[in-house]
């Protein structure tokens, strides 16, 4: 029950998130809020989870907790700030697709380095996850001639180090980082690049409304306490699992959410898309269930197994 854990958190942070992806774009559409401003404020929210976090755990000060945390933390929060730059040079509805498959390098790295195994029917629902992904970015429709430029090699960027990101929060839960410390470095990572905003900023916005700083912390404190479930779901599940599902069924929760509040309908590769990233999670949640099981009755095989020679001692 405990090694399953993860589907709570990843559950948790697919709400999360889902939620923040639906309002998240409210302070630049509404009051032309600074995409580097709205990072500023994110990075200071991290502050409040990792209170929590903090609060009643042991700060890991060992030199490896402070390099997987840093690399997590500094990969995550630089990937957003490439993507501020890339979304001003290229069209958003071709970067976030690239963008999105950064659970392909976290699944491949685990996979290589961790030697995660994954059964056939995990397989499948990662597979159809990864593809929910790609479908839910594409847009409802126009074009673009902007089909290539310096945004795709930043976009790439992005996906290789949200996929390192993600692969450091699993190496260092299965060195014995907890997941507090881990957050704590990721939160101090992202405060290391508020001048870098700053700077790319060129200043403190003027003129804007006190609305556009308050909906930016509210949005983005969702996104904050999202992101210590996905250190706590990714401590406690594979990353070949985990990765790809929370990836695929936040952008989903966004969806209906949009659906809800805004009257917009998904086009039908978003349609598509979020049948596949339903269909592809079940597959993944039900696999684990049953390798549980498997693993449970290992367990009590081995664990009698290994009373035998006990009792005969005695």
């Amino acid at each position: 029950m405990i090694r399953r854990s993860w589907m709570l958190y990843a559950t948790l942070l697919v709400v999360f998130w889902g939620v923040w992806g639906a309002f998240s774009s409210q302070p630049n559409t509404r009051y032309g809020y600074p995409n580097e401003m709205i990072y500023i404020i994110w990075a200071f929210t991290m502050l409040i989870p990792a209170y929590f976090a903090l609060r009643g755990n042991r700060f890991d000060r060992r030199p490896v907790a402070a390099v997987y945390g840093l690399i997590a933390g500094l990969t995550g929060a630089g990937g957003q700030l490439l993507l501020f730059r890339a979304l001003a040079d290229g069209p958003a509805y071709l970067i976030f697709p690239v963008v999105s498959l950064s659970p392909v390098i976290t699944v491949l790295m685990a996979m290589v380095m961790l030697r995660e195994r994954i059964a056939r029917l995990a397989v499948v629902g990662v597979v159809a996850a990864l593809v929910a992904i790609v479908l839910l970015s594409i847009p409802g429709g126009g074009g673009d001639s902007n089909s290539h430029g310096p945004w795709l090699l930043m976009a790439i960027g992005i996906c290789v180090a949200w996929g390192v990101q993600a692969f450091c929060m699993r190496k260092a839960a299965l060195v014995g980082v907890n997941d507090a410390t881990t957050f704590g470095w990721m939160t101090i990572s992202g405060l290391l690049l508020v001048p870098v905003a700053f700077a790319t900023m060129g200043g403190l916005p003027s003129g804007a409304p006190w609305q556009a700083p308050a909906l930016t912390a509210v949005t983005q404190v969702l996104n904050a306490i999202g992101a210590l479930f996905l250190v706590m779901a990714f401590s406690r599940g594979k990353a070949t699992v985990v990765a790809p599902l929370t990836n695929a069924l936040a952008p989903v929760l966004t969806i209906v959410l949009s659906l809800a509040v805004y009257q917009t309908l998904p086009s039908v590769w978003g349609s598509i898309g979020i049948v596949l990233a339903l269909g592809g999670s079940t597959l993944m949640v039900y696999s684990d269930e049953k390798s549980g099981g498997s693993s449970a009755a290992l367990d009590a095989v081995e664990g009698t197994a290994d009373v035998g020679p006990v009792t005969r001692a005695s």
